[in-house]
C-alpha cells in the first residue's frame, strides 16, 4: 500500500476532530439558556459565530476544547442571551450622541444643573449644549423639573436646548437669541410661550404636534462626518456595556434614507459595528409618502444581511412611527388625546395595499385604542382582497389597545412592540386619566392570547437606552419615581420579561429562530452580567450591566476580569463632547 495515501487516512479522524473544536468556551457560569424557565447550564461552546452546545463545564470541555480554543471563566456569574431592543432609534442617536449631555440616571436636579454649567464651560462659543430625552422629574430627589430661570442662570452665555418627554422643551435666553425667535415665530400644532412683553420665554409646548420642539432641535449643532462615525461607535459601545447585542431601528423623524443611514453602513462595511442592526425606513416628506414607498419597494431587497446591518422593511415616524403624516397618533400625556385626521384611512390604504402586494413587513405607531381600531379597519378591508397570509407586521406602543382589538391583531397575524414609556409618563397619565385599574399596555393579556410581543425602550427622545431600567419596569410595574402604575398581579416574571427582550424582540425582525436563546445553532450573542438577574432584589435590577458582551462569537465589551477583552473605541470626538467627560448612562 502506498504510504502517502495511507497517511491522510490516519489523519482524517484527527482533522475531523479539530474541525469540531470550539473557538470559544465559557465555563463555570450560571447560563440561562432561555429555552425554558429555570433551564440553567454551566458552560457554552461557540464556533464560527454560532452556539455549538451548552451543558456542564466538564462535558463541554471534554467535547469541544482544542489547542486553539479560548476559555473564559464566568466564575459563577450569570450568563444570558444578548439583549435585543425591538424599538430603539440607534442609527439616529448614533449621529447625535457625542453632541448630547445625558441626564439618564442622574439622581438629583442639583447635579443635573451642575453638569449643565460644567459642560457650558468647555463648550466652544456658538455650540449648543443639548439634553435630549432620557429623564424626568420623578428620578430626581427634588421631584421637579428645572425652571427656565434656573437654566438661564446656569448657562447665561451659550445656547441651551433641553427636551422634556414629547411635550415640552426649554431654550435659554442665549438660545432664543441664536434662533432669532420672536413674537411672530409660529409652528403649526405647537406653542412658543410669550411673556407679557410679547417676547419668547424659552418654553416650547407640543399641542397637536411637537413640530416646534423637533424643528428647533434640527437647528442646533450637528456633528461632521468624522464626528458622526466616532459618535456611532461610542454609542454602540455604550449599548454593548448594558448587554445589548441587537437592536431594531424603527426609523425616526428627521432620519432620511439613505443619507442618514450612510454612517452606519460605512461602519458596517468596515466591520466595525458591534450591534446586529435591523432597520426600517421612514418617508419624511408629507404628501409624498406613497411615492417613497413605491420607489423603495422596487429598489430594495429585503432581509439582505450586509455586515451586521439588516434591512427588514418599513416603519415611519412623524410624531411617533407613522407610515403617513395623517396617522400621527401623537402621545403627549400633558394634553388630551389627539383625534386622527378624517383623511387617515384614505392616505393609509394604498400604502398598506402596496406592502401586502409586495410582501413588505411594516410597523405602525399607535398609542391609543381609538387609533388602532381605525387602522385595523383599513387592514381588514385589504385582507379580504389580498390576504396578509403570514406577512410580518406590528403595532408599536399600543398602551390603550382593547381586548377586541388584540383579537383582531392576532387574527391578522400581527404583533406588538411595547416600550416602557409609562416608566417616564405614568404620573402624567394618572393626572390626565386617573389611576389605571388594569395593566397599560396590557402585556400579560397579549402573552396569554399568543400575540407576538417584543420589548424595548423607544430611546432616546423620551426614555433611557438602558435596558435594565426597562426590565425593572416590566418586573415591578413601577414608574421611575416609584409609583405603582401596574396592578401588582399584572407584573411579569423575570423569565417572561427577559424572554420578551430576547426571542420576543427577535420576532420583530424575523429572526426568532436565529437568536434569543443559548442553544445549538443560535447566534453566539451572549452576556456575562455583574449581578444575578434571577435572584437579586427587583429594585437592584436597575444596577445591572455587562461585565462581558459577546456578539457573533467575539467579545465587544469587557470590564473588570474581562477588561483585556474589551474592544477599544477611538478617543471621543469632538474634544468638547459631553461623552468624553460623563459617558452615557450616569449612575449619579
Amino acid at each position: 500500500m502506498n504510504k502517502l495515501l495511507f497517511i491522510p487516512c490516519l489523519l482524517l479522524p484527527l482533522l475531523l476532530s479539530a474541525q469540531n473544536k470550539a473557538d470559544l468556551i465559557i465555563i463555570n457560569g450560571k447560563v440561562a439558556t432561555m429555552v425554558k424557565t429555570e433551564d440553567f447550564k454551566q458552560a457554552v461552546a461557540i464556533k464560527d459565530g454560532l452556539i455549538v452546545d451548552a451543558g456542564s463545564t466538564a462535558s463541554i470541555l471534554a467535547a469541544y476544547k482544542g489547542p486553539a480554543t479560548n476559555i473564559i471563566d464566568a466564575k459563577g456569574r450569570t450568563v444570558v442571551p444578548g439583549l435585543n431592543d425591538s424599538h430603539l432609534h440607534a442609527i439616529r442617536e448614533g449621529l447625535n450622541y457625542n453632541a448630547e449631555l445625558r441626564w439618564d440616571g442622574v439622581s438629583s436636579l442639583k447635579r443635573a444643573m451642575e453638569m449643565l454649567t460644567e459642560q457650558a464651560a468647555r463648550t466652544p462659543p456658538g455650540v449648543w449644549i443639548k439634553v435630549v430625552g432620557g429623564w424626568n422629574e420623578y428620578q430626581f430627589e427634588e421631584k421637579r423639573q428645572p425652571t427656565i430661570e434656573e437654566i438661564n442662570k446656569a448657562v447665561p452665555d451659550k445656547p441651551v436646548f433641553i427636551t422634556y418627554l414629547y411635550g415640552k422643551a426649554f431654550v435659554n435666553k442665549k438660545g432664543i437669541e441664536a434662533l432669532q425667535y420672536d413674537k411672530n415665530t409660529r409652528y403649526e400644532g405647537s406653542l412658543i410661550e410669550l411673556d407679557s412683553t410679547g417676547s419668547p420665554t424659552g418654553m416650547l409646548y407640543a399641542k397637536e404636534t411637537p413640530k416646534a420642539i423637533y424643528t428647533t432641535l434640527a437647528l442646533t449643532t450637528k456633528l461632521n462626518h468624522d464626528e458622526r462615525l466616532n459618535s456611532t461607535l461610542q454609542y454602540f459601545h455604550e449599548l454593548n456595556k448594558y448587554g445589548l447585542t441587537s437592536v431594531v431601528d424603527a426609523g425616526g423623524g428627521g432620519q432620511f434614507y439613505p443619507d442618514d443611514y450612510s454612517t452606519a453602513v460605512e461602519l458596517a462595511k468596515a466591520g466595525k459595528l458591534t450591534l446586529r442592526t435591523a432597520y426600517y425606513l421612514f418617508a419624511q416628506v408629507y404628501g409624498k409618502e406613497l411615492q417613497d414607498y413605491q420607489n423603495w419597494v422596487k429598489s430594495k431587497q429585503l432581509r439582505q444581511n450586509d455586515n451586521m446591518l439588516l434591512s427588514n422593511g418599513f416603519v415611519a415616524e412623524g410624531a411617533g412611527e407613522n407610515l403617513v403624516a395623517s396617522a400621527a397618533d401623537f402621545e403627549n400625556f400633558l394634553e388630551p388625546r389627539i383625534v386622527l385626521s378624517d383623511k387617515m384611512e384614505a392616505d393609509l390604504e394604498p400604502i398598506i395595499r402596496l406592502f401586502v402586494q409586495n410582501r413588505w413587513p411594516f410597523r405602525l405607531h399607535a398609542t391609543y385604542g381609538e387609533s388602532i381600531d381605525r387602522m385595523l379597519n383599513v387592514f381588514e378591508k385589504i385582507n379580504k382582497e389580498i390576504p396578509f397570509n403570514g406577512l410580518r407586521w406590528l403595532f408599536d406602543h399600543a398602551e390603550t389597545v382593547t381586548d377586541t382589538e388584540l383579537q383582531r391583531i392576532k387574527k391578522l397575524g400581527g404583533g406588538i412592540a411595547i416600550q416602557f414609556r409609562m416608566y417616564y409618563q405614568g404620573e402624567l397619565y394618572k393626572k390626565m386619566y386617573g389611576d389605571p385599574d388594569h395593566q397599560i399596555p396590557p402585556v400579560k393579556k397579549m402573552i396569554r392570547m399568543g400575540v407576538p410581543v417584543g420589548l424595548g425602550t423607544d430611546a432616546t427622545r423620551i426614555s433611557t437606552f438602558n435596558p435594565w431600567m426597562c426590565l425593572h419596569w416590566a418586573t415591578t410595574g413601577k414608574t421611575i419615581g416609584g409609583y405603582q402604575f401596574w396592578p401588582k398581579q399584572d407584573v411579569l416574571s423575570r423569565y417572561e420579561a427577559l424572554q420578551l427582550y430576547t426571542t420576543g424582540s427577535a420576532w420583530v425582525s424575523g429572526e426568532e429562530k436565529l437568536k434569543g436563546k443559548i442553544a445549538r445553532g443560535q447566534y453566539a450573542d451572549l452576556v456575562i452580567l455583574n449581578k444575578d438577574y434571577f435572584s437579586i432584589p427587583l429594585d437592584d435590577i436597575r444596577s445591572i450591566h455587562a461585565l462581558l458582551t459577546i456578539v457573533n462569537g467575539k467579545p465587544v465589551y469587557g470590564e473588570d476580569d474581562y477588561s483585556s477583552l474589551n474592544r477599544a473605541v477611538p478617543a471621543v470626538l469632538p474634544d468638547w463632547s459631553p461623552v468624553k467627560y460623563y459617558g452615557g448612562y450616569q449612575n449619579q
